[in-house]
């Protein structure tokens, strides 16, 4: 049975922002809430749709030079907690969790770092943390959450959009899950691959 759900909140946390205004129009069109942080939250601004800040629903700022914004709890919990589980429902009710429903995620370019001569402080600060546990997060809880893990993900969410509108059955995001892992996996070995050397 395809299990239908409706996407109310987006977390927006991306590296290039190019390809994306197609995207943010039709998800604003469609109603959806737009959840950001730093660069990415004045550029949907930019465009004129609302968003909440990350720190308005974490109360933390983001800290560490960048290194910290979305990696706390009410973040991970929106994400990760199970619909329809009692339990899970109760304690997102109990610390004022937000349901995300749609993770859209564009990694710290590591590869392009390393391919451009750059310094070894500056490779590892593009080493993605957040990002990288947000896709894994979105993955994870397929069954309730769309993850769009990198900018070639953009267009079939488009396309799924102007087809079904802001809904989604388990099978359009068990196949975004899928992309997701591939996006992780090759990330992760990547930078396996530089340590290496």
């Amino acid at each position: 049975m395809a299990e239908t759900k409706k996407i109310k909140t987006a977390l927006v946390s991306v590296y290039h922002k190019d390809g994306l205004e197609a995207l943010l129009a039709k998800l604003h069109e469609e109603g959806v809430e737009f959840l950001s942080t730093g660069g990415t939250q004045s550029f949907i601004e930019s465009l004129g749709y609302p968003c909440r800040k990350v720190e308005e629903v974490t109360t933390y700022p983001s800290i560490l030079g960048g290194r910290v914004k979305t990696l706390h709890p009410k973040i991970f919990g929106g994400i990760l907690g199970r619909r329809g589980l009692a339990e899970d429902e109760a304690q997102m009710a109990q610390y004022e969790i937000p349901a995300i429903d749609l993770v859209i995620v564009d990694l710290y370019p590591f590869e392009e770092t390393v391919a451009g001569g750059a310094c070894e402080a500056d490779i590892i600060e593009k080493i993605d943390i957040g990002g990288i546990s947000l896709i894994r997060a979105g993955a994870k809880n397929f069954k309730d959450v769309v993850i769009v893990p990198s900018k070639a993900e953009y267009r079939p969410l488009l396309d799924l959009l102007e087809k079904k509108g802001a809904q989604t059955d388990i099978e359009d995001r068990r196949w975004f899950a899928k992309q997701a892992f591939g996006v992780s996996s090759h990330y992760d070995t990547a930078i396996h691959a530089y340590f290496e050397k």
